[in-house]
């Protein structure tokens, strides 16, 4: 245990890497892309909010949906958010941004991407796609006012160690399309056949004044939940 403490970051990355190639190896994953078209959408709108870094949240999250625009999912393949959009180091053009881990405000490059993968995670709740791999952030450090997705459609991504996963269970091909104006953001999905929108409530339980769990509510049907901690 301490000798894993003490080594660098880069190498318990490169290990825990390493560990999930071997996990994957029955995991058909989404890989090519497509100029998929379709009259079939489903989509979800957020805004970017002003604040710290904010040009280079954008930068961030525009150079991360580019890397998955015109990615085909077929059925039964698996999107991986790490497998399309790698590291976000600045040799590849991320910038430093916001990072929050454990409920503190840090500085990270990519930073602030994960409002691209949380914004992808609802819109595949309203599509009901089936979610291999998702975490919610461990602190709600956010008022009302400061939120860009409901508390509970949020997905936190690490690279190496937390990753979006979603299985395309339908019989059909689809695509996730982006569109970044100024501060709005548009998630789309793309399919061959229609897809019927589904009702996504997020409940939330406040069970104690330390913790609320949100239950994900899929057409009246519970489907997931997610804790957290209050400041």
């Amino acid at each position: 245990m301490l000798l894993k403490q003490l080594l660098p970051k880069k190498i318990k990355t490169s290990l825990i890497l390493l560990k999930r190639r071997w996990k994957d190896g029955g995991i058909q994953f989404a890989l090519t892309k497509s100029n998929l078209t379709s009259n079939f959408i489903i989509s979800t709108t957020q805004e970017i909010k002003q604040g710290l870094y904010f040009e280079n949240k954008v930068q961030n999250i525009t150079l991360a949906s580019q890397k998955i625009n015109n990615l085909c999912i077929k059925p039964n393949e698996t999107f991986s958010f790490w497998k399309i959009v790698g590291p976000t180091t600045p040799k590849r053009g991320f910038k430093e941004g916001r990072n929050i881990v454990n409920g503190i405000v840090s500085k990270e490059f990519g930073g602030g991407i994960c409002q691209l993968s949380s914004i992808i995670y609802h819109t595949a709740l309203k599509a009901d796609l089936e979610i291999i791999e998702r975490f919610n952030h461990s602190v709600d450090i956010y008022k009302e006012d400061e939120r860009f997705t409901p508390l509970g459609a949020d997905a936190t991504v690490v690279y190496g160690y937390k990753d979006l996963r979603i299985k395309n269970n339908s019989s059909f091909p689809i695509r996730f399309d982006f569109q970044i104006t100024n501060n709005i953001i548009t998630c789309s999905i793309f399919s061959e056949t229609a897809i019927i929108e589904k009702e996504v409530v997020f409940e939330r339980d406040y069970a104690t004044d330390k913790k609320v769990i949100v239950s994900t509510i899929i057409n009246d049907l519970p489907k997931y939940k997610s804790e957290y901690k209050l400041p």
